[in-house]
C-alpha cells in the first residue's frame, strides 16, 4: 500500500516539473517572437523616424529556397541551337514539311516577323510568336512540292484531245464557259455560302440564232449581255448547293433559246419602231432606195452591189452610233457614189 502512494507521488512530481518547463518554453518563444511590453525598446527602431513596428519581410530566404537546393549528380540538359541554323540550302523542303500543320519556328528557315508594333519598331520574331502560330500557312505548297503532286497525279489524268491546240477550236466545241469559286479560311466548318455560285458565260454566235430569236433573246437576258464581248452571263445563286445552281443555270438557258425560237402571232405585229436597234433589212430606207432604182430609165447608171451595201453600213451606223462629224462623212461619201455624182 505505501508503495502504491510513493509511486503515486513520484509519478506527479515528474509530471508537475514537464509541465513547468514547457510552460517556459511557451513564454519564452512568446517574448522572443512577438513585441511585447518587455522586449518593446528592442524592437523599436526610430521613434520618431518612418516606422514604429518591425518590418513583415514575405520574400524567401535564398539559403532555405528549395529551387537552389539540388540533389547530388544533379546535371543541366543542355540546350541545342535550332534546327534551322544547320539546315542547308539546297535541303528537301517538301520531306521537312509535307502536309499541313501548325507553325513551328525552328523548323523554318526563314526570318519571319509579325505583329503590330509601334511604327517605326521591328515586329516580333518567329520564336514566341503567337501571332504566326494563330494563322494557317501554305509552307507545304510549294512549287516543287505541287510540281511533285502533279507529277504522282499524271497516271490518273487523261492526255488533253489533240485536236483542241488552239483557243478557237476549244470555243468551237465547248462554248459554254462554266466558273466557280471555292474558299478556306480559318472556321469551325469548311462550308462557305459563296461557294455554291456559279456563272455560266457563253457566246451568243455560238447559239445558231436568226434575226428574230437573237433580238427575242437580248429583250428576254437585258443587261445581262455584253455587246463588246458578245458574252452572254447568267449567274445562278439561289438554290444551297453548287450542283443544284449549275443544273438550274443550264435550264435557264435552254429555256431562254427556245423561247427565242419561237413566233407567237403578235410578233408579226412588230413595227421599225418596235425594233431594239436599226435594222436595213425591211426598213423604210431600203424601200425607199429600191422605188429610186426602179425609176432609173438609163441600166448603165445602176450603182452596183458594193456601193448599195456601203450605204446600208452608212445609214445603219448613223442611227445606231449617232452622229457625228465621221458618220456624216462617211453617209455623204457613200450618197454621192450611190447617185454618181463627182466629187
Amino acid at each position: 500500500m505505501e508503495t502504491i502512494i510513493c509511486s503515486e507521488k513520484m509519478s506527479a512530481i515528474v509530471n508537475l516539473r514537464v509541465f513547468r518547463s514547457f510552460q517556459q518554453y511557451v513564454s519564452s518563444r512568446l517574448i522572443s517572437n512577438y513585441p511585447s511590453a518587455l522586449n518593446k525598446n528592442n524592437e523599436v527602431k526610430n521613434v520618431d523616424g518612418e516606422d514604429e513596428f518591425r518590418t513583415l519581410d514575405l520574400r524567401a530566404n535564398k539559403s532555405n529556397n528549395r529551387v537552389n537546393r539540388r540533389k547530388p549528380g544533379y546535371k543541366k540538359s543542355p540546350v541545342f541551337p535550332p534546327r534551322s541554323n544547320k539546315m542547308p540550302t539546297d535541303q528537301d523542303w517538301p520531306s521537312v514539311w509535307p502536309v499541313a500543320r501548325v507553325f513551328h519556328p525552328a523548323s523554318v528557315p526563314l526570318p519571319l516577323h509579325q505583329g503590330w508594333v509601334v511604327p517605326g519598331a521591328t515586329p516580333p520574331g518567329k520564336f514566341a510568336n503567337a501571332e504566326l502560330m494563330k494563322i494557317p500557312n501554305f509552307l507545304h505548297l510549294t512549287p516543287p512540292a505541287v510540281q511533285r503532286q502533279c507529277e504522282a497525279l499524271k497516271k490518273f489524268c487523261t492526255a488533253w484531245p489533240k485536236g483542241l491546240d488552239t483557243d478557237e477550236k476549244i470555243e468551237q466545241h465547248f462554248p459554254i464557259q462554266i466558273t466557280t469559286s471555292d474558299y478556306l479560311h480559318s472556321s469551325p466548318t469548311i462550308r462557305d455560302a459563296r461557294a455554291r455560285i456559279v456563272t455560266l458565260q457563253v457566246k451568243l454566235n455560238s447559239l445558231s440564232l436568226d434575226s428574230h430569236a437573237k433580238d427575242k433573246l437580248l429583250r428576254l437576258v437585258k443587261e445581262r449581255y455584253n455587246p463588246q464581248t458578245d458574252v452572254l452571263t447568267i449567274v445562278s445563286e439561289r438554290c444551297p448547293l453548287r450542283k443544284q445552281n449549275l443544273d438550274y443555270a443550264m435550264y435557264l438557258l435552254n429555256v431562254l433559246v427556245s423561247e427565242s425560237r419561237k413566233n407567237e402571232p403578235w410578233e408579226n405585229e412588230k413595227s421599225e419602231a418596235d425594233m431594239e436597234k436599226y435594222v436595213w433589212e425591211g426598213s423604210q430606207s431600203q424601200r425607199t432606195l429600191k422605188q429610186l432604182l426602179e425609176r432609173m430609165p438609163e441600166s448603165d447608171k445602176t450603182p452596183k452591189p458594193e456601193v448599195i451595201e456601203q450605204y446600208a453600213q452608212a445609214v445603219t451606223r448613223f442611227h445606231n452610233e449617232g452622229e457625228d462629224t465621221e458618220k456624216v462623212n462617211e453617209y455623204k461619201e457613200s450618197v454621192k457614189k450611190l447617185l454618181g455624182l463627182r466629187a
